[in-house]
């Protein structure tokens, strides 16, 4: 019975790669000259934007999205979260998204079964895996869920027949 798996993982060394450039050119750059700004990796799926003022943190954001993006690594997997500002210093905590959430798992489940076609979806921790009696009816699912504006980036991997 064909079947594959829907996922949403991120390459962790391309983000520390996209870290490294962003630092890079963050130190550089004509307008960050003398300036406290840097990135920084707190933990597998955390990353610390931290400089002077708030406006500086939004402008090292957009280097490192475009970074992140010349990577091939999807934007959507980034969660910023809100600007601690403390003495002399803005930080910001971005998250990096891995594996589906549970609500979205549903919701994904919930537009396959809406779809009416003779698949089955099961949640399986952090992914999902789809299996039905033909490929096509697979391959229908796949491009049904590339259309949909979804909040996390989907790869679809472990086709199997």
């Amino acid at each position: 019975m064909p079947s594959f798996d829907i996922v949403s993982e991120v390459d962790m060394h391309e983000i520390a790669n996209a870290i490294d450039q962003a630092n890079r050119e963050v130190g550089t750059r004509f307008d960050f000259k003398g300036i406290d700004a840097k990135f920084e990796s707190v933990s597998p799926t955390a990353i610390s934007v931290s400089a002077e003022v708030d406006f500086q943190v939004h402008q090292m954001l957009d280097v490192l999205r475009g970074k992140i993006i010349k990577r091939g690594v999807d934007t959507k997997s980034l969660i910023e979260g809100d600007i601690q500002v403390s003495g002399q210093k803005a930080t910001m905590m971005v998250k990096v998204q891995q594996g589906i959430e549970s609500d979205v798992a549903r919701k994904i489940v919930k537009m396959v079964k809406d779809a009416k076609l003779k698949v089955q979806t099961a949640i399986q921790g952090e992914k999902l895996r789809v299996s039905g009696k033909k490929r096509d009816d697979l391959q229908k699912v796949i491009a049904m869920l590339k259309e949909e504006k979804l909040e996390i980036p989907l790869q679809y991997n472990n086709f199997r027949d």
